[in-house]
């Protein structure tokens, strides 16, 4: 019992992405990337990589996941400010949320509200509201001139409650409450989430239709938003936007591991020259396979070469924490990261609630 209690305690890496929580879960059971209890594939369309996991009661347990479908969306277009990817992202993410939203039997009629999560105040957290801003809300003209409204559009709401911090109010509790007035049919929500890698920040896009935990990633838990609680489909959409500071020493140190174990195998007397400070760092194409061997990470490095990744996060979490220096950190960039993600998502989610806005121009809906 010990020892499973001791795995547990080693997982405490701060992460929202169901993919991390799968990786997690290899690395810590050591076993091949066949994890009992779900069911993963895989597929890629114009440059963007699309994983789906479905986790059942066993998963559930496993990875410390909900069961339900888990859709993770790869594409740089962000970061790379690549307009053409962007909007090959965005399509990705509308057939998404209409797989899901036909998963859960919601017809295209459907009276939808989308709900963005998060601080507008606070630039990595302000997703939910950016997000709001650029969705194509109808239900007011179906309340106030039906007859006027084409066809292939659906009466769609939307509204950032804030945080708790700002309204004194639980998120859940603000959008039970509007459910009860308003009595949608689905909900969409859009919230920044917490990554346990870098490279993952403001290039992911998880999609699931299992609810959310607001604040959850950054360790700020509150009430959950799920059909469990609030009696309608869910479907949650969220960014990486932060990683703590655990997992930047972490990744930095595992990526200087790579670059190395590369050298190692390229010079004739390694262990003499790198020790002695001679590291190249124009590498490219590093991968998990560069990392060096037990031994050399132990020479390299000393006790901590001795420990594997998860072992290694633990101890910086172990100094970091309590000292209060396990800060949450997001790229300095990030302003216009989110303001290009905001209008990715709402493109998404524009396309996929409105038949009539196609995939190629669902920009022109936003504003």
């Amino acid at each position: 019992m010990k020892k499973e209690d001791d795995k547990m305690q080693a997982v405490t890496v701060r992460t929202d992405l169901a993919v991390e929580a799968r990786d997690m879960y290899v690395e810590r059971e050591e076993t091949s990337k066949k994890v009992p209890g779900i069911k993963e594939t895989s597929d890629e369309e114009n440059g963007v990589k699309i994983t789906t996991i479905e986790i059942d009661e066993h998963g559930e347990r496993s990875l410390n996941k909900k069961r339900g479908s888990y859709v993770t969306i790869f594409t740089d277009a962000i970061v790379r400010e690549d307009t053409v990817s962007q909007q090959n992202a965005a399509i990705a993410l509308s057939k998404e949320i209409k797989k899901l939203l036909i998963k859960n039997n919601v017809k295209d009629d459907k009276k939808g509200l989308v709900v963005g999560l998060g601080n507008w105040n606070v630039t990595p957290d302000a997703l939910g509201p950016m997000t709001v801003e650029n969705v194509l809300v109808t239900n007011h003209l179906f309340e106030l001139k039906y007859e006027t409204v084409a066809s292939g559009y659906r009466p769609v709401s939307a509204i950032s409650p804030g945080v708790m911090g700002v309204t004194g109010m639980e998120t859940s509790d603000i959008v039970k409450s509007i459910i009860k007035q308003f009595q949608p049919h689905f909900l969409i929500v859009v919230d920044a989430l917490a990554s346990r890698s870098i490279e993952r920040i403001n290039t992911t896009i998880q999609i699931t239709d299992t609810g959310i935990h607001p604040g959850s990633g950054v360790g700020n838990r509150r009430k959950e938003l799920s059909k469990d609680v609030l009696g309608i489909p869910v479907i949650a959409i969220g960014v990486p936007t932060v990683v703590d500071a655990v997992t930047i020493v972490s990744d930095t140190l595992h990526q200087l591991l790579k670059h190395l174990g590369r050298q190692m195998q390229e010079e004739t007397t390694p262990r003499s020259s790198l020790l002695a400070g001679q590291l190249s760092i124009a590498h490219e194409n590093l991968t998990d396979e560069d990392v060096p061997d037990a031994t050399n990470r132990s020479t390299l490095l000393g006790l901590i070469g001795n420990l594997d990744v998860e072992e290694q996060r633990q101890l910086f979490e172990e100094v970091l924490t309590p000292s209060g220096k396990n800060l949450i950190v997001t790229p300095k960039e990030v302003d216009t990261f989110l303001e290009d993600m905001a209008h990715v998502v709402a493109q998404g989610i524009n396309s996929a609630l409105h038949e009539r806005v196609q995939y190629e121009k669902a920009a022109n809906y936003t504003r």
